[in-house]
C-alpha cells in the first residue's frame, strides 16, 4: 500500500514537472508568436468567440437563479433592496470567474486538445518539425495565447449578462425598486471585488489553455488516445480550477 502510494506521488510530480517545463517553452516562445498577430486573433476568436453564445445563456440563466434564491434569502431580513449588491458580488469575484472556465475547458479546451491530439495522430506535428518549423512556436503557443487572453473577457461578458439577469428578476418580477438595486450595488462593489474577478478569470485562462495545449500535444497519436486527451482535459480543468478558486479566494482574504 505505501510503495503504491509512494509510486503515485512519484508520477504525480514527475508529470507536474513536465507541465512546468512545457510552460516554460511557452513563454520562452511566446515573442516570436506575438510577431504573428493574425494567427493570435484566429484563436482568440476560436476559443472567445465561438464560445460566446453558451457563456451569455448561461451568464443570463445563472443571474436569474441568483435573483430568485437572494431575494428569498434576503426577504426574510427584509434586505430586497440589497439583491443588486449579493448578485452582483457573487457574480464577480466567484460565479462568473468560475463557471466561465467550467465552460470554457468544455467548449475551447477540448476543441483545443482535441485539435493538437488530431494533429499529432496524423503526423502533421512531425512534418513541421522535419520541415525545421517548431511546432510550438507556430501551432502551440497562438492556441494558448488566444485562450489566456479569451478568458478574462469571457468572464466580464458573463458577470454583465448575470446582472442583467438578476435584475431581469429582481426588479421586473419581484418589485425591487430599480433605484436602490442600481445605487446599493454601485456604493458597494469596490475595486478590489473587480480585481479578485479578475485575477482569478486570467489565473483560470492560463491554467485551461495549458491543460488543454498540453493533454492534445502529448496526445497518444491513436483515436483513443486523442479522446483520452480530451477528457483529462475537462477533468484536470475542472479540479484545477476550483483549486485555484480556493487559493486565490484565500489570498485575497
Amino acid at each position: 500500500m505505501l510503495a503504491e502510494f509512494r509510486d503515485y506521488l512519484t508520477a504525480s510530480l514527475a508529470d507536474l514537472g513536465d507541465v512546468v517545463r512545457f510552460l516554460m517553452r511557452l513563454l520562452v516562445n511566446t515573442p516570436r508568436a506575438l510577431l504573428r498577430g493574425d494567427l493570435i486573433i484566429a484563436q482568440i476568436y476560436n476559443a472567445g468567440t465561438l464560445s460566446l453564445v453558451i457563456i451569455m445563456l448561461s451568464g443570463l440563466f445563472v443571474g436569474m437563479v441568483l435573483g430568485l434564491q437572494g431575494f428569498q434569502l434576503l426577504q426574510r431580513f427584509g434586505s430586497e433592496e440589497a439583491l443588486g449588491t449579493a448578485a452582483t458580488i457573487g457574480l464577480v469575484k466567484e460565479l462568473g470567474p468560475v463557471v466561465t472556465a467550467l465552460l470554457f475547458a468544455g467548449r475551447a479546451g477540448t476543441a483545443l486538445a482535441s485539435e493538437l491530439g488530431l494533429m499529432r495522430a496524423t503526423d502533421q506535428l512531425s512534418a513541421m518539425e522535419m520541415m525545421a518549423v517548431d511546432p510550438i512556436q507556430r501551432v502551440v503557443v497562438p492556441r494558448f495565447l488566444g485562450g489566456v487572453i479569451a478568458m478574462p473577457l469571457l468572464a466580464a461578458i458573463f458577470s454583465m449578462i448575470g446582472i442583467y439577469g438578476a435584475q431581469l428578476i429582481g426588479v421586473q418580477f419581484m418589485g425591487v425598486d430599480s433605484g436602490s438595486f442600481w445605487s446599493q450595488m454601485q456604493a458597494s462593489v469596490d475595486l478590489e471585488d473587480v480585481t479578485e474577478g479578475i485575477v482569478k478569470s486570467a489565473v483560470f485562462g492560463v491554467a485551461c489553455s495549458l491543460i488543454a495545449v498540453y493533454e492534445g500535444y502529448h496526445a497518444m497519436p491513436t483515436a483513443e488516445g486523442v479522446g483520452q486527451a480530451t477528457t483529462r482535459t475537462v477533468v484536470t480543468s475542472a479540479v484545477v480550477t476550483l483549486f485555484l478558486d480556493y487559493l486565490i479566494t484565500a489570498m485575497f482574504l
